[in-house]
């Protein structure tokens, strides 16, 4: 069996370019107003990545500890961004995008830094081979699970005020007022990564796991990697979830357990 990557040229990606603007087109009949949105991320992923791919290979070729920290943290502050722009009624000022960035930081970095150090032993820990792709589908991941999970909180939130402060006038605190929502919030932020394992070699092949069997990997070599990769994405998903929802909520309601809509935008 080859194991020589297929190299694509323009031609192959303009071909695939066509089945994007097709679709931008197949938008304006439909009347779905989503045809700019479809092309600027068609032209965003396009630059974003050839700009990381540049960048990739400098780093690669001098796997320096501050340049990865340096790359880390400006994929960070993009996923927070990112997670913080996908909220229908986000918290106003630095908190509508600190609940996300902190809580991706906590479980993403984290979990990254255990597998690096102590599963995958490398040598040093933070190659850049590893430690850059690996930390960037968690916090992806992750941060497509924290938005869920801050857009259905504060959503729910202000749509079931009336009822969030009932509970308060009887005698619930702020924990137990909102308890409820919590959890559904928390809910619907693990219910993709769940579908994802739940389909993964069944009705999907995964992407690191494609991505290798294409490089020529041994699949069962990319097998492994995907279970730990998809066991990671589900970690970091489930803490970082966990943790935003949890700070989130608690900035809903202020110290003497009274609900603060006017601190989430309307």
């Amino acid at each position: 069996m080859a194991s020589e990557i297929i190299a694509l040229s323009p031609l192959d990606l303009a071909l695939a370019a066509i089945l994007l603007v097709l679709l931008a087109a197949l938008t304006i009949l439909l009347h779905l107003g989503l045809w700019k949105q479809i092309i600027v991320a068609g032209l965003r992923t396009t630059a974003q990545l050839f700009l990381i791919g540049f960048v990739l290979k400098w780093i690669f070729a001098r796997s320096d500890f501050i340049f990865i920290t340096a790359l880390a943290l400006v994929m960070l502050l993009a996923a927070g961004r990112e997670a913080a722009l996908r909220q229908k009624r986000r918290f106003v000022g630095i908190w509508g995008f600190s609940f996300g960035a902190v809580a991706m930081f906590l479980s993403s970095f984290t979990i990254t830094f255990l597998a690096l150090v102590f599963v995958i032993h490398n040598e040093p820990w933070y190659l850049p081979q590893y430690a850059i792709p690996i930390l960037g589908m968690m916090l992806g991941n992750t941060m497509n699970g924290v938005a869920i999970g801050l857009d259905r909180l504060t959503t729910i939130a202000w749509q079931g005020r009336a009822v969030i402060e009932g509970r308060l006038m009887l005698g619930q605190t702020w924990s137990q007022a909102i308890g409820d929502i919590r959890k559904d919030s928390i809910r619907s932020a693990l219910i993709p990564i769940i579908n994802a394992m739940s389909i993964a070699g069944l009705v999907s092949l995964p992407g690191m796991m494609t991505g290798q069997i294409l490089a020529g990997n041994p699949p069962l070599e990319a097998v492994k990697y995907q279970i730990l990769i998809m066991f990671m994405i589900a970690s970091g998903t489930g803490f970082g979830s966990l943790a935003a929802v949890y700070f989130a909520s608690r900035r809903l309601f202020d110290e003497r357990h009274r609900l603060r809509l006017d601190r989430l935008r309307k």
